[in-house]
Parts: C-alpha cells; sequence; structure tokens
C-alpha cells in the first residue's frame, strides 16, 4: 500500500512537471521558480558555488601550492605582451592586483617556485616595455623591484616567444590518428598494479593541455588500495559489470574555488575534459589502457564520493578514468564514429 501510494505521488508529481515546465521555459525567472518548486537538480551545485567563493576570498586566490588569481592574471599580462601592435601602456585594471598576489605568494611560502619564477619572468619583461612612468605602473614597478630584491633571481626566462622556437616534434597526421585509434575503451584489464612512474608521466602530457587563463582547476586522484578502491568503483552507473576488474581509478576533480564568479563554474569541466583526453592518449604510449567513465550530477552519488575521497564541497568530480594494463583476451566495443560530415556546419 505504501509503495502504491508513492508510486502515485511520483506520478502526480511527473504530470505536474510535464504541465508546468512548458509555461516557465519561456522566462528565465519562471524557469528558476520551476527548479525551485520541482527539482533539486541543480541545489548541490548553488550550495558548491557559494563555498566556493568563499573559500576563493578567504585564501585570497592563492590554493595552496597554486594560486589560481596569479596564474590568471600572469597569463593576461602574456596575451598582452603578444597583442600586434603591443602598446606601451596596458594591464591597468588589473596591475595592482596581480603585483599584490605575487608579494603574497611569496609570503605564504607555499606557492611552487615554478610557478612564482614564471611571474617573476613575465613581470619583468612587463615593465621592461612599457612606460614606467605611468602612475600605476610605476607604483607597481616599485613594489616589484622591492619583493625581487629580498629572492632569489629564477635562472631561466619564463616569457612569451615565436612560434618558430616552440618545441618541435615528428609526428605526422597518420601517426597520430593512429595513437587516436589504438586508444579504445578497454574495461577489462589484467591483475597488475599500475606504476606510479606511468600515471606522473602521463600526468605531464595532462598538464600540456590548453587550460582558460592557463588556472589548471583540476586533480587527478590516483586510487589503488583497498577497500577505497572497491568502495569508489561501484558508484558511478558505466562500471556495472566490470567494477571488480578495475585495478586503478583516477578521479579527475575540479575545484571551483579557482573563480570568484559563478559564470565560470563550468570551466573545470573544460579545463578537466582537455587535460583527461591528453592524459588517455599519454597512456596508451605507456602501454596502459584506459576507460572514461561518465560522472552525471546527482547529489546523492556526490555527497558519497565527497565524503570516500574527503572532498569540500566547492570540490566536484568531473569524471572517473580507469586504468590498467589490458587484457588482450578481452573484448573492446566497436562504437561506430560519426563522419566529419556530421560535425562540420559550414557557415
Amino acid at each position: 500500500m505504501k509503495r502504491f501510494l508513492i508510486e502515485k505521488i511520483k506520478r502526480v508529481i511527473l504530470t505536474c512537471q510535464n504541465v508546468i515546465s512548458p509555461l516557465c521555459s519561456g522566462n528565465g525567472f519562471a524557469s528558476s521558480l520551476y527548479f525551485t518548486f520541482f527539482s533539486r537538480d541543480f541545489y548541490y551545485e548553488h550550495k558548491a558555488i557559494l563555498q566556493a567563493q568563499r573559500a576563493y576570498l578567504k585564501g585570497r586566490g592563492i590554493h595552496g601550492s597554486s594560486s589560481a588569481l596569479l596564474r590568471r592574471n600572469i597569463h593576461r599580462l602574456e596575451k598582452g605582451l603578444i597583442m600586434r601592435p603591443r602598446r606601451n601602456v596596458f594591464a591597468l585594471d588589473y596591475l595592482t592586483e596581480t603585483i599584490h598576489v605575487y608579494k603574497e605568494a611569496i609570503s605564504s611560502r607555499s606557492v611552487s617556485e615554478t610557478e612564482i619564477s614564471w611571474a617573476e619572468s613575465v613581470l619583468q619583461e612587463y615593465f621592461s616595455v612599457v612606460d614606467c612612468n605611468q602612475p600605476t605602473i610605476a607604483q607597481a614597478h616599485k613594489v616589484y623591484a622591492d619583493v625581487t630584491a629580498k629572492k632569489a633571481k629564477c635562472q631561466k626566462a619564463k616569457i612569451p616567444y615565436q612560434y618558430i622556437d616552440k618545441v618541435k616534434h615528428d609526428v605526422n597526421y597518420n601517426q597520430f590518428m593512429g595513437l587516436c585509434l589504438a586508444r579504445r575503451s578497454t574495461r577489462w584489464f589484467i591483475n597488475k598494479k599500475v606504476e606510479d612512474e606511468k600515471i606522473n608521466y602521463a600526468a605531464a602530457a595532462a598538464l600540456q593541455a590548453p587550460s582558460a587563463c592557463n588556472r589548471q582547476p583540476y586533480e587527478f586522484y590516483m586510487v589503488q588500495s583497498q577497500p577505497l578502491l572497491s568502495q569508489l568503483v561501484k558508484l558511478p552507473g558505466g562500471t556495472a559489470g566490470f567494477a571488480s576488474n578495475i585495478p586503478c581509478l583516477i578521479a579527475v576533480v575540479g575545484n571551483l574555488s579557482y573563480y570568484p564568479q559563478a559564470r565560470d563554474r563550468h570551466v573545470i569541466y573544460i579545463d578537466g575534459s582537455l587535460a583527461s583526453m591528453q592524459f588517455m592518449l599519454a597512456l596508451e604510449t605507456l602501454g596502459l589502457a584506459s576507460c572514461p567513465i561518465n560522472w552525471p550530477e546527482l547529489h546523492t552519488l556526490d555527497t558519497k564520493v565527497g565524503k570516500l575521497l574527503d572532498l569540500p564541497h566547492y570540490k566536484r568530480v568531473v569524471m572517473f578514468i580507469a586504468v590498467g594494463y589490458p587484457d588482450e583476451s578481452g573484448y573492446i566495443a566497436y562504437s561506430e564514429k560519426k563522419t566529419p560530415e556530421d560535425i562540420i556546419k559550414k557557415l
């Protein structure tokens, strides 16, 4: 009787949704009301964004060994340095903020030296080409000079360079296409531990993926130990039937606190996915197979995975990636792909 009543209530709610949703879909405010009363789909995200903004303000744009604010603003300076024609006065609206966070990053003693040396190089180049008599620039230059006078100079200049000087490669299209065809979603692995060194190699390749303002707002949680591995592999719906065969699981986690504004809330998924694809291609070159595992936003599962990985609310799982040495007798899906003509729309 109780089950029958619950099912009846669900049908009534669904009927109401089907009637009301078309009426609300044409107006932003009405759409918000609809999700407030008829759906909890965005509750978890709303809470995560507000907590992320709070964490961003509390950390003043610094996140342990990295500073999203410093990375963003230094990259903005780089873009100004490569503009044609390059102006002798630019970046006034964020220069003071950049110098302040640069000073904070050095004082924190937690931000990585590689990040600080990159910032130092770009700032030094910036002050060498702009008009240092301009009041805002002059004041920022004085603070920069005082800060850098107290620290060792970086040995290598990490500044914009000409395209002709970029790293060369000898990979042709057919070779690259061969790698793309070889990388298949693999669900059957042999019982062999995945070496940390190979994951580090793949992560190094992943870090070369493009990232909005070079913030790289993601981490790769590598899980091989029990019982955590067994608990995690059962959570995604896409692992049914092969969860127990996964020897290593990577949780790609995005950090919303890298952004002070809600408008950037989707960047963790874009940047995390770009990095994940390069990560999986690199695994293929290392003799490892992989399978990306979808992680839809379901607040009950997000809560479970957050507890297992000890994640603050503003850190969100972008996807999981199963990794291991392939069982060569295992089958993989054929998965016919679309043709280029299917996705290229000429305007």
